[in-house]
Order: C-alpha cells, then sequence, then structure tokens
C-alpha cells in the first residue's frame, strides 16, 4: 500500500508547514471565525439604539361626513428621535455587545490553539503509523526467511513438519498486522490531510521526525500560567460581565426613561380647496412604568441566575483547566520514562532474536524459542516508538492546556485565513473533487445502482 504512489511525487510537509496550512485553509476554523461577524453585527446594533433615529412618513387620505363635503390631502413629515436617558440600559446593553465581540476573538484564538494541536497529533500519529508500518514489514520479511529455512531444512529431513505448519501460521500472522499497519497509516494521512484541507488523495511525505525536547517547566507553573492565559476562561470571564451588564439593564425596567423628539410636517389640501400648510414640533417625552404585573421583577431575578450561572461555569472551567494541565503532564513525564527505558530494550531484543535464529540454525534452539524472541523484538520496538510519539504528543498537549500562543509565524499564517463563502467553495477540494466526478465520462454510480448492488449481495449471502 504505501508503494502505490511513487516517492517522488510526493510533497515534502514539515510539521511547522503542516500547521501553519491548516491555519490558512481549514473550514472548521473559518466557520468559528465567522462567530466574529456576527459579534459585530449585534454590537452595533447595540451602539445604533443610543442613537439618533430618524423616520419619514407619507400619507394621502379621503374622506367624507353627512354633514361636509368630500376631503382629499397629502400629509408628509419627518420625525427624529434620541434617548436622553433609559435608566442605563443603552449603555449595558452596548457593553454587553462589546464583550461579546471580544469573546468571540477569543473563541477564535483559542480554536486555532486547538487545531494546532490536532494537526500536531495527526502528524505525529501518521509518523508512528508509519514506523509501525516499517516494524512490521521487518517482522514479516523474519518470519519469511525464517520459513524458508525451515522448509529447507524439512525437504533435507532435518527439522520436522509441525515446523514449517508453526511457521507458516506465524508468518500469516504478521501479514495480518502488517495489513492493519498499513491501513492505520492510510486512515491517519487522511485525517492529517482533513485538517490541511488538502486534495484528500494527495501524497505526502512528512519530514519532521521526532526528536527529544526535554520540558522543563514545573507542575504548579504550569497550572499557574494557564490561569492567566488561557482564552476560553477569559471568555467565562467576559461571559459573567456580561451577565453583570444583563442584570443592570434588567434593572432600568424600574427607572423612567427620557427621549428627545423633533418633527417637521408638510400637510396639502385637495378638495374641497386647495391649501398648505407647514409645522415643526419639538417634545421631550418621559415614559415610567408604574407597574408592569411583575414583569421587571422576573427579568432581574432572571438575569442574576445566570449571572451566578456564569461565575459557576468559571469555577467549573477552571477545575477543567487545571485537571486537564495535570493529566497532560502526567502523561507526558510517563511517556518521558518509557522513553528512556525502552531504547536499551530494543538492543537487547535484537540480540536475543540474532541468538535464538542462529542456534535454530545449528540446529540447538526451538521453534518456540524463535517466535518468543521476534515477538519480543517486535513490541520492544512498537514500545519504544510509541514511547517517542506518546511524549511529543503529550508535550503539545500540555502547552495547549497551558494556553501557550502561536509563534507569530502561526499568527502571520492565520491572519491569511479567508472567510469569503465563494472564494472558500471555489477552492474547496472536496468541491472540485465533486465537479471532477460530474465531468468524467464514466458516470457515477446512483443510489438505485448502488441498492440494487447492495440487493444481489445480500441474495448471495
Amino acid at each position: 500500500m504505501l508503494g502505490l504512489m511513487p516517492a517522488a511525487l510526493a510533497a515534502d510537509l514539515s510539521l511547522q508547514e503542516a500547521v501553519n496550512m491548516a491555519l490558512t485553509q481549514n473550514t472548521s476554523l473559518k466557520v468559528t471565525q465567522k462567530g466574529e461577524d456576527t459579534a459585530d453585527a449585534a454590537l452595533k446594533k447595540a451602539r445604533g439604539s443610543n442613537g439618533v433615529s430618524v423616520s419619514a412618513s407619507d400619507t394621502l387620505s379621503t374622506s367624507k361626513s353627512s354633514d361636509s363635503d368630500r376631503q382629499a390631502r397629502n400629509g408628509a413629515g419627518v420625525s427624529a428621535s434620541l434617548p436622553l436617558y433609559t435608566g442605563g440600559q443603552n449603555q449595558a446593553n452596548i457593553k454587553k455587545a462589546e464583550l461579546a465581540a471580544d469573546s468571540a476573538r477569543l473563541l477564535t484564538d483559542r480554536s486555532r490553539e486547538n487545531l494546532k494541536l490536532s494537526v500536531i497529533k495527526a502528524y505525529y500519529d501518521a509518523l508512528e503509523a508509519k514506523k509501525t508500518v516499517a516494524v512490521r514489514q521487518e517482522t514479516v520479511d523474519k518470519y519469511q526467511e525464517h520459513y524458508t529455512n525451515v522448509s529447507q531444512l524439512y525437504s533435507a529431513g532435518a527439522k520436522a513438519r509441525i515446523d514449517v505448519i508453526r511457521s507458516s501460521v506465524e508468518l500469516s500472522n504478521a501479514r495480518q498486522n502488517l495489513i492493519k499497519a498499513q491501513n492505520s497509516y492510510e486512515v491517519d494521512l487522511a485525517t492529517l490531510r482533513n485538517y490541511l484541507n488538502i486534495n484528500r488523495t494527495e501524497p505526502l511525505n512528512l519530514t519532521t521526525d521526532f526528536s527529544y525536547d526535554a520540558f522543563g517547566i514545573a507542575l504548579d507553573d504550569c497550572i499557574a500560567y494557564a490561569y492567566t492565559n488561557r482564552k476560553d476562561l477569559r471568555v467565562d470571564q467576559y461571559k459573567v460581565e456580561q451577565q453583570e451588564q444583563a442584570v443592570k439593564a434588567a434593572k432600568a425596567g424600574y427607572l423612567p426613561s427620557v427621549s428627545l423628539s423633533l418633527g417637521l410636517d408638510n400637510t396639502n389640501v385637495f378638495q374641497p380647496s386647495s391649501s398648505s400648510s407647514q409645522g415643526a414640533s419639538a417634545s421631550v417625552g418621559l415614559k415610567w412604568s408604574i407597574f408592569d404585573g411583575g414583569v421587571t421583577d422576573a427579568a432581574v431575578k432572571t438575569a442574576q441566575t445566570e449571572y451566578e450561572v456564569a461565575k459557576l461555569n468559571l469555577l467549573k472551567d477552571k477545575e477543567d483547566v487545571d485537571l486537564a494541565v495535570r493529566q497532560a503532564y502526567y502523561n507526558m513525564r510517563e511517556a518521558e520514562k518509557r522513553l528512556n527505558s525502552t531504547q536499551d530494550a530494543v538492543h537487547q531484543a535484537e540480540e536475543d532474536a540474532y541468538i535464538a535464529r542462529e542456534k535454530y540454525r545449528a540446529g540447538e534452539g526451538l521453534m518456540l524459542d524463535i517466535i518468543d524472541a521476534q515477538e519480543a523484538l517486535s513490541t520492544a520496538q512498537l514500545n519504544y516508538i510509541s514511547a517517542q510519539y506518546d511524549y511529543a504528543r503529550d508535550k503539545a498537549s500540555v502547552e495547549n492546556a497551558m494556553g501557550i500562543s502561536l509563534s507569530p509565524a502561526e499568527k502571520e499564517a492565520a491572519a491569511k485565513l479567508s472567510t469569503d463563502v465563494a472564494a472558500t467553495l471555489a477552492s474547496s477540494p472536496i468541491e472540485q473533487a465533486g465537479v471532477a466526478a460530474g465531468a468524467d465520462t464514466q458516470p457515477a454510480a446512483t443510489p438505485a445502482a448502488v441498492a440494487d448492488e447492495l440487493a444481489g449481495n445480500e441474495e448471495t449471502k
């Protein structure tokens, strides 16, 4: 499966290039960033409610009374109003919308950090799967070599038939593991391509291998850093402040509102005679709800409850952050210890496997010795590979849980993300693949054809 595409055609891709590409092209990130536009529009609406509003009207009417002639008239007017005092409601709504806009940007930033972590994990998953394939392939080759050797010894009468059968079984099992490893590698590459939003069949050559980078920050310092820098915790704090403003807006229902109104009007009478008149008006109005059936009380209580819920959510999320940092940190330290202990085990297992094979060839060893030694070697190699990439992934998880921001180069890449829907659809690899399939001379299978095929398979069973 790995040899289906020539290596020369595979695009070289480093880990940093993968992260930057995802920050520039990921569709899910575009959806999240669209939330900033929604929040900005809500802020504009809140600010507009506290400014001057102008309206125009024009009416054409006719009337007839039993004791007078029919009258026809046209009236046009322009009016403007400005809220002078709303009990603090408009100001609270504006402040709440400003906090929402800031929260939307923080959520986008946090989504970028989470996307970076996802890409790092997918990249290392693919690298680990690739090395696992190499180990499984080596195991198959060793069992194939051993099977050939046993078959030759059996033909010469030096070994029993049972040794040939056991060698064949172990070779078959090794091939099964190889097939599974190859499939896992393809799945991991598909996951990585999805994050990068590139052609889903594009071959990739991952060039950044594991290198040990010691993490020297103490756990308590990691947690303290997370409390200060996690953007989702800052969003929670903003939500608390938003609900505090919501309480102020609700309590404004207890207070009067004052507004200024200005108007100009022009009236033209056509029947029974022609006449025209113009007028202007200015007024300051006060409105105070003395009794509203408890509506304001209910609104205040609701806002206060939501304010308390927001504070509890902030506390809960702090607890979750504390747990996330601890889990990632402990997992990283565990992988680090495994990394230091498994490297020597690989060398010892290689030596043990070599001795077992040579003893068997010399007629002094048992088949079981070779099988056990080869299994121990494969396990040691896979444990070492797993420890390497577990450490790399867990270290990235610790940094993400701490809320470490993107690097300047990554922020520059993220700034290139386009949220234009038309351009996104035009450049989408999925949409392009659909267009290409539609233009193919071989028509795609219809749903009816697929159903018929499934029905035929069922009849065959």
